[in-house]
């Protein structure tokens, strides 16, 4: 009998609604990473993420050996299968943050599926070429630079034919927010893109239509994502759909 008791109490003191929530998936963050760079380049952010508890998926892909296109229709699709990443609103809220190319592959995926999926909440983009690089356009020619950035470099020229410029504005549905930088290392970069920038994208060269939040902070193309500051902008968008100012 006392046993009996025991279990009834248990019953009635334990929320169902408490049990529902333990056993809800936490939102997924996938991220990628830019050209020529690994996973490493993103750890301070995945770090952070992890902290906040969101699942954290940090992916690493051969940006200077792999055409845009296998990225974009095999690659990321497969890594999204292998890691049990759902796509419809049944499954775990899903976001990602991009540094530069990886953002062009993000969005080039995008555009490949008939439909938005479902469970995509937020995206934050560290300097992405949306509409190109203009320093691609001065110095994609270069053969140093093709060997540095192998296959896709040349793809991410300002020209209204190149890869970022034909995948078309952000979608309907998840939110964009888009971190640029506009303190270059080099200040002769500066001169050779021809305006304000982080060196190797110019501020305007990030923006999208359809994006929901921009801003512009003072950090440079290559270490605009190991940064503090910028890493805290991403949590706060990814929690609330906009960043601080």
């Amino acid at each position: 009998m006392k046993r009996l008791l025991l279990i009834l109490t248990v019953l009635m003191t334990t929320s169902p609604h408490s049990t529902l929530a333990e056993t809800e998936p936490k939102p997924v963050v996938v991220v990628l990473h830019g050209l020529g760079l690994g996973k490493w380049a993103m750890k301070r952010v995945a770090t952070s993420l992890e902290a906040e508890d969101y699942r954290v998926v940090n992916l690493s892909y051969e940006s200077r050996k792999i055409p845009l296109e296998k990225l974009v229709n095999t690659w990321l699709p497969e890594q999204l299968k292998a890691h049990g990443i759902g796509l419809s609103a049944a499954d775990a809220p899903l976001n990602f943050v991009t540094h530069s190319m990886g953002g062009i592959v993000l969005r080039g995926w995008l555009k490949s599926q008939s439909v938005i999926p479902s469970n995509l909440k937020r995206v934050v983009m560290f300097a992405p070429p949306n509409q190109g690089s203009s320093l691609v356009d001065r110095i994609g020619t270069w053969k140093a630079f093709k060997i540095s950035t192998g296959v896709n470099g040349v793809r991410l020229s300002t020209a209204p034919d190149s890869y970022p410029r034909q995948i078309g504005p952000w979608p309907d549905g998840p939110e964009l927010g888009i971190i640029a930088g506009n303190s270059p290392i080099n200040p002769l970069l500066a001169y050779w893109t021809g305006g304000p920038g982080d060196g190797k994208v110019r501020v305007a060269e990030t923006k999208l239509d359809g994006m929901s939040d921009h801003i512009v902070m003072s950090y440079s193309h290559t270490w605009i994502q190991y940064r503090r500051k910028p890493i805290d902008q991403v949590v706060r968008f990814l929690h609330v759909g906009k960043f601080k100012r």
